[in-house]
C-alpha cells in the first residue's frame, strides 16, 4: 500500500544519531545521507520498506501532525521494549502508558509509544496472535 514514509527534522544530524539506533533494534542498516534539491535527507530500508526523514522542503520548521502515529512492527516483546527503551535513552519521550500488552480491535498487542526529538508519535507494536 505505501511506497515509503516519510517525515520532516530540524535536525539531521540528531535524527540520524537517533534513528540509525533506534532503527538497529529492528535490524535496519543506519540511514543513508544524500541531498536532493538542496535538502539534506536520511533514507532507511528494511525488509522492502523505505522509512525517509527530511528537512522540509518549504524552508519552514517541521512540524508533528495531531493525530499521526508511525507503527514499527517488532518480532517479539522483548524487541518491542528494546526499540522503546534506545528511543528513550537517545532522547525520545516516553508516552501513554507503560509499554506493555493491550487488548485492541486488532486483537491482542504489545505496544510501546514514545515521541522522538522532534516530537512524531512513534509505537513499536508486536502481535501476540503471531506468537501462537
Amino acid at each position: 500500500m505505501f511506497s515509503h514514509i516519510m517525515i520532516g527534522s530540524n535536525d539531521i544530524d540528531r535524527a540520524q544519531r537517533f534513528y540509525d539506533e533506534v532503527l538497529d533494534v529492528l535490524g535496519a542498516q543506519a540511514g543513508k545521507r544524500f541531498e536532493y534539491d538542496g535538502l539534506q535527507r536520511l533514507s532507511y530500508r528494511h525488509d522492502g520498506n523505505v522509512f525517509v526523514v527530511t528537512e522540509p522542503i518549504n524552508g519552514e520548521p517541521a512540524t508533528v501532525g495531531n493525530g499521526d502515529t508511525l507503527g514499527f512492527t517488532c518480532s517479539s516483546q522483548e524487541q518491542a521494549q528494546r526499540f522503546h527503551d534506545t528511543a528513550v535513552a537517545l532522547g525520545a519521550t516516553s508516552i501513554e502508558d507503560e509499554p506493555g500488552v493491550r487488548q485492541t480491535p486488532m486483537g491482542e498487542l504489545f505496544l510501546a509509544y514514545v515521541r522522538d526529538p522532534d516530537g512524531h508519535k512513534l509505537c513499536a507494536m508486536y502481535p501476540l496472535e503471531s506468537a501462537a
